[in-house]
């Protein structure tokens, strides 16, 4: 997951220690210093992606392992460079990150992903809440939700994810003709959708496994149908791996002004 620091980038960043920038909110701000941590800058990565050539069978459901590849690779190298951007400013970790993706151009075989977050420093005890390999946490839970984390004694670990693109098979023409104004389960899509969410839960297990995560809170995932025709969905999940480094603290009320 570790990709190199854009020129650009470093450019920026070396300015962080003169002004710091973030996109949390005032009450997530007050409440994520108040257990210690205070913004260095806002990271983010890109990857803009050219999506292979996917051989299709009409008549078998299966996944599609180009499609799933390509829209894994792309996500992986946005959250890589946003990683990179968070060490290079010795960060402790990465909070409310956003990976977002959207269609490139002109052409559905390109995509765009776009990885922003929040890079914190743990001024109480640096280094405490970074990752096993000491790299920098990523997650995408709330300045609130880290807050309570912290104060039950979790720590979040890194953002994961899993994926699965998936080819829908499809139905004779027997079949529909004896669906035809009746109330019938369409079993072909029930178990695609069964197996494509199989595969995208495994490989996020799999994620917070590798990184020695104990959980996964803060799960949420998306089907979706993709412009890569007929019968074709992706199942996509994400949340945030966690472990436990601490005893539980009381969580007292804050006030919080409005206006």
């Amino acid at each position: 997951m570790s990709q190199p620091l854009d020129e650009a980038a470093t450019a920026r960043l070396s300015q962080a220690d003169k002004v710091f920038t973030s996109d949390l909110s005032i009450d997530e701000f007050l409440l994520l210093e108040s257990v210690g941590f205070v913004p260095l800058g806002l990271v983010m990565g890109t990857s803009v992606y050219h999506i292979g050539w996917q051989p299709q069978r009409r008549q078998q459901s299966q996944e599609l392992q180009v499609l799933t590849g390509a829209m894994y690779t792309a996500r992986e190298n946005a959250m890589g460079r946003m990683q990179a951007e968070a060490d290079a400013l010795q960060a402790d970790g990465i909070v409310g990150v956003r990976l977002e993706w959207r269609g490139h151009g002109v052409s559905a075989e390109h995509i765009e992903f776009i990885a922003v977050g929040t890079a914190v420093r743990f001024t109480k005890s640096p280094g405490q809440f970074r990752r096993p390999d000491g790299r920098a946490f990523s997650s995408h839970l709330s300045g609130e939700d880290l807050y309570k984390l912290a104060k039950t004694g979790y720590a979040p670990v890194a953002f994961v994810l899993g994926n699965c693109v998936y080819h829908v098979a499809a139905q004779g023409f027997l079949q529909t003709m004896q669906q035809m104004g009746q109330n019938v389960e369409m079993p072909q899509w029930t178990q695609a959708y069964y197996d494509a969410r199989e595969i995208a839960m495994s490989r996020m297990q799999a994620e917070a496994e590798r990184d020695q995560a104990t959980g996964v809170v803060g799960v949420s995932f998306v089907a979706s149908e993709w412009v890569w025709g007929a019968h074709t969905m992706e199942f996509y999940v994400s949340g945030t791996a966690v472990r436990k480094i601490g005893d539980a603290e009381p969580i007292t009320p804050t006030p919080v002004l409005a206006f």
